[in-house]
């Protein structure tokens, strides 16, 4: 029997929720490429558009499937273990192509060198925390696999948090492109301190499938594991 500290529920809605924005920013950018209504505004630096749609639909199966992986009654069984394989890959997918978009289109204006080399290391950083929870859970370290795919999810969810932080930047210490970069950089360490503080505190509680209570991604929960 699961027997989470939060109902099985809000979590994951809070965190599809947070995505929402992003996501529904990227299905009008999509209808707009495929010739439909330009709700939003046109961009023409999304070029070539095929990246654009690649990224925008591993993002979505990233942050839908991902957000029900913290579903408690879920974390047991082939559910997990099939829905995780492609909630992996299709954060790879995002990672790999927003990589390539920082580096193929020009960048946006009003943003700076500092935001250039954010999304590199941040875009990278997702990719290698997928792979370390993928290594992970391959060895049967659960708690390591649980605290590096939550920091994943983290990254990738930044976009549904920098629209807040880029706007409070601005309104606290005025409209400068170096205001701008480090509100957006505020948006990713946001969504990791947050990460943090469900992996050491165990904000999520699920029973390992021996029946030991583990605390979600915690090192010292459960059995012993490497520190994640």
């Amino acid at each position: 029997m699961v027997t989470p500290v939060v109902r099985s529920w809000p979590v994951p809605i809070v965190l599809v929720l947070l995505g929402a924005l992003p996501l529904l920013a990227g299905v009008l950018r999509l209808i707009q490429l495929a010739g439909g209504p330009a709700v939003i505004a046109a961009d023409a630096r999304l070029d070539p558009a095929p990246l654009v749609v690649v990224h925008v639909i591993g993002a979505t199966m990233f942050v839908l499937l991902g957000a029900v992986q913290f579903v408690p009654g879920l974390r047991r069984g082939a559910w997990h273990r099939r829905a995780g394989r492609w909630v992996a890959a299709a954060g790879l997918v995002v990672a790999a192509s927003a990589l390539t978009m920082t580096l193929v289109y020009p960048a946006r204006p009003g943003t700076g060198e500092l935001l250039f080399v954010l999304r590199l290391v941040f875009g990278s950083a997702l990719a290698a925390f997928l792979v370390l929870g993928v290594s992970a859970a391959r060895r049967k370290d659960l708690a390591a696999h649980r605290a590096w795919m939550i920091r994943a999810y983290a990254v990738a969810l930044a976009a549904g948090t920098q629209p807040l932080t880029e706007t409070l930047g601005p309104v606290l210490f005025g409209h400068t492109v170096l205001v701008h970069d480090l509100s957006s950089g505020a948006g990713w360490l946001l969504n990791l301190a947050v990460g943090e503080c469900i992996i050491r505190f165990g904000a999520v509680r699920t029973l390992s499938p021996g029946g030991s209570a583990e605390r979600a991604g915690r090192a010292g929960g459960g059995r012993r594991s490497p520190r994640a």
